[in-house]
């Protein structure tokens, strides 16, 4: 079932993001007037297709392998390595006979496009969702083993400040742009006071080979309802009550409460919990979580599915607004803009060596893995990570490497400033030079991908 899952949300994803940018090549060349012979999303090699159908000029279809797609205009050297045109002089609807301004344009619309829908996206998800921000005020969670531990934080530390500029919410921690700096450091606040931490320079690979960035605000096992009839609701669990250890081991966290429940399905397991004060609201601290009423403590069997009837109060504290037509603009430009800056910086890393190429970069399998995972946490999530994966496609297709989108713009560049045509042969030999450069860090890519999972 996760790997029906997995594929369906990778190629949702793609199909997504190939039609977008297929779609600004497609209505840049007939706004221009070339003829568009084929417009396909996936690729149909062999002739394997889906689907197709003629619409004038243009052929519309759906390949069978849905790693990307193309679209085919007159006159234009392309992914097809097709040479007919060639034989005949120039005619006024294809690509070789417009001004190169106008190729120019042609060539970086698909890259426009994913931009434009990734800010589409995000001004969507603002005016829908609003702005949503979790106060530093509550604690962290530290996953044992993950780069921040390996910093010295632990659960139950709280931000103050990153790289010295005093922080109010979680989502400025943990801002993309936080990590595209030449160095990174922490200051927080810990039971024994203020401490400064530094990340290591290759956090990012670090944060990527694990998956997760093994960091979030703290959920206190606070419990909000209990199933009537259901093993808590017979053991005398109640709302509010906090549950601070399972078979002898402190729990802080929801996660660590629902971990050990599901574990022992069937199995009798020993819960400790206290009741909070009718006052304790927001963050619960953690390290006077020992200070409330009285223990109570019971053995409960959880159902055969790892379940006892209980569900979470929701704690943190968090300060949430909606956003004008306006306002919600603006904060998707903006943060477009940003993450194509840390897009960038970060590509930079790599080709610098300070971050890790192999663990930094991601191939079809670790992108239909993380699209997976990210619709799994909901519909937000998902759309955030069809944003950032936008942006990258974008990035990408721009490099000057033969066979992308940018490599065909520093051509036709070339021959306005040269004021005449590079040879048709010396075209077609960098277009064979950049497919097979481009198929050999695919492959290279799924190798990673199963290497570095």
């Amino acid at each position: 079932m996760d790997f029906i899952s997995t594929t369906f949300y990778f190629i949702v994803a793609i199909f997504i993001l190939v039609t977008a940018h297929e779609l600004g090549h497609f209505l840049t060349a007939r706004m221009f007037g070339m003829r568009v012979d084929k417009f396909y999303i996936g690729f149909d090699f062999f002739n394997l297709r889906l689907w197709q159908k003629k619409i004038g000029e243009t052929e519309y279809g759906i390949g069978v392998f849905p790693l990307g797609g193309y679209v085919k205009i007159s006159g234009m050297v392309d992914e097809s390595l097709d040479t007919g045109f060639q034989k005949s002089e120039p005619q006024p609807w294809e690509f070789r006979a417009k001004p190169v301004w106008q190729r120019l344009i042609v060539l970086a619309g698909g890259v426009t496009m994913n931009m434009i829908l990734a800010a589409v996206i995000f001004i969507g998800m603002a005016s829908v969702f609003g702005e949503s921000r979790t106060s530093v005020v509550n604690p962290a969670y530290v996953e044992e083993g993950s780069v921040y531990a390996s910093m010295g934080m632990k659960t139950g530390d709280r931000f103050l400040a990153v790289n010295g500029k005093p922080v109010q919410y979680w989502e400025e921690v943990l801002s993309p742009k936080s990590f595209s700096g030449s160095s990174l450091s922490y200051t927080v606040l810990s039971n024994n006071g203020r401490k400064t931490l530094q990340a290591p320079q290759d956090i990012l690979s670090r944060i990527n080979e694990s998956q997760a960035l093994g960091i979030r605000p703290l959920m206190p096992p606070v419990i909000d309802q209990v199933l009537g009839g259901q093993p808590a609701d017979e053991a005398g669990l109640k709302p509010g009550a906090l549950i601070t250890s399972i078979n002898g081991s402190q729990v802080v966290d929801w996660t660590e409460v629902v971990g050990l429940i599901s574990a022992s399905p069937g199995n009798a397991i020993t819960v400790a919990w206290k009741y909070l004060a009718p006052s304790a609201e927001g963050a619960v601290d953690v390290a006077r979580i020992r200070e409330f009423g009285k223990e109570t403590v019971a053995d409960i069997v959880p159902s055969s599915a790892g379940k006892i009837g209980i569900a979470l109060k929701q704690t943190l504290v968090i300060d949430h607004r909606r956003l004008a037509p306006v306002d919600a603009f603006f904060h998707g430009i903006d943060q477009t803009w940003n993450l194509t800056v840390t897009t960038v910086q970060g590509f930079g890393k790599i080709v610098s060596g300070r971050e890790d190429f192999r663990k930094s970069l991601g191939g079809p399998i670790k992108i239909a893995r993380i699209a997976n995972q990210s619709a799994e946490r909901g519909l937000s999530s998902f759309l955030y990570f069809l944003a950032l994966l936008s942006i990258s496609l974008a990035f990408i297709n721009i490099l000057p490497i033969p066979a992308l989108d940018g490599g065909q713009f520093v051509l036709n560049a070339i021959e306005g400033i040269m004021g005449r045509e590079i040879p048709f042969e010396l075209k077609m030999r960098i277009q064979q030079v950049g497919m097979t450069l481009l198929l050999a860090l695919f492959l290279f890519f799924i190798l990673n991908d199963i290497i570095n999972p």
